[in-house]
């Protein structure tokens, strides 16, 4: 036998005699009014300040929109350029002219991505290094984590060509140069999120070790170092997408690569190698970013696995 449900209590007053109070309802309609006012009016107000900050940072930068709308087909023009060969002909229809100095630009685009890797590979080793110290959860000296964490936003605050070219005046010409103003801006910008998947730790394995009588290093070793290592490569494969990109305009500056060829190039307005050479970096780019992507979800999968 089902039994049956009561919607009001046996010996309640029926819901009929419940009259709603008319003041009541006119608070509540009078705050809800108020609610939507107030937002509706914060809103019209952080519009008014993004289309001001709009407006004045392209009156500072003397951005004029009449002379992009003037100038803007000198662009098309150049992009329509770099499909034709110097003899008029489209591009594709000659493919052993187009890419006539493929072994040479082969050659320098081989040297870019060993600029790009060994900037990373030495980046990410100081980044590890630097990480720990810079990271809140570890660090006891408020000196020292100071000290660490100005010192990698130097690093990634100077543009890496600004570093190229200082040590293109101190070593000279070549990929050295190209090397060292990566390795170190990577450095930057790999120490600043190894230190934030570092302070997101979880901290019981730390506790235990230090309870134990275990130093620092062991610590990092042992409680740190297992939890943080898939994103730690993670990361370092991300930046190093990144330093292909900047280690083919190093040579923009001579510190070696493949940009010297390109930046000689649109100076001189040749443009099928311009094209050319912009096919190559973009393929090469295509094929790192997904070969990179495979690596991490591998490394990402593993652990959640």
């Amino acid at each position: 036998m089902v039994r049956p449900v009561f919607l009001v209590q046996p010996g309640a007053a029926p819901l009929s005699s419940f009259s709603p109070n008319p003041q009541r309802i006119d608070a509540l309609k009078g705050a809800y009014a108020d609610a939507i006012a107030a937002r509706r009016n914060r809103m019209i107000l952080g519009i008014l300040v993004f289309a001001l900050v709009i407006v004045t940072s392209g009156w500072m930068a003397e951005v004029n929109l009449a002379k992009l709308a003037a100038r803007i087909g000198n662009f098309t023009s150049y992009i329509e350029r770099l499909a034709f060969l110097d003899n008029g002909a489209f591009v594709l229809t000659d493919i052993r002219e187009w890419y006539w100095g493929i072994t040479h630009w082969m050659r320098l685009l081989i040297e870019t991505l060993m600029i790009a890797y060994v900037g990373t590979i030495v980046g990410a080793v100081l980044g590890f290094a630097l990480c720990f110290p810079a990271a809140r959860n570890l660090t006891r000296s408020a000196l020292e984590m100071a000290v660490v964490r100005r010192f990698l936003e130097f690093c990634r605050t100077v543009p890496e060509i600004v570093f190229a070219l200082i040590f293109v005046v101190a070593f000279g010409l070549g990929p050295l140069p190209g090397v060292l103003a990566i390795a170190i801006h990577t450095t930057g910008a790999l120490g600043k999120l190894f230190s934030e998947v570092v302070e997101n730790i979880d901290m019981k394995p730390v506790d235990g070790i230090v309870a134990s009588g275990g130093n620092r290093v062991q610590v990092i070793r042992f409680a740190v170092v297992p939890q943080v290592l898939s994103n730690f490569f993670s990361y370092t494969l991300l930046r190093f997408e990144i330093n292909v990109r900047g280690a083919a305009i190093m040579g923009f500056v001579g510190a070696g690569g493949i940009g010297q060829d390109l930046l000689e190039s649109v100076r001189k307005f040749y443009y099928s190698d311009v094209s050319a050479i912009l096919i190559l970096l973009i393929v090469t780019v295509f094929v790192i970013d997904m070969a990179t992507e495979r690596a991490r979800h591998a490394l990402i999968g593993r652990e959640a696995h």
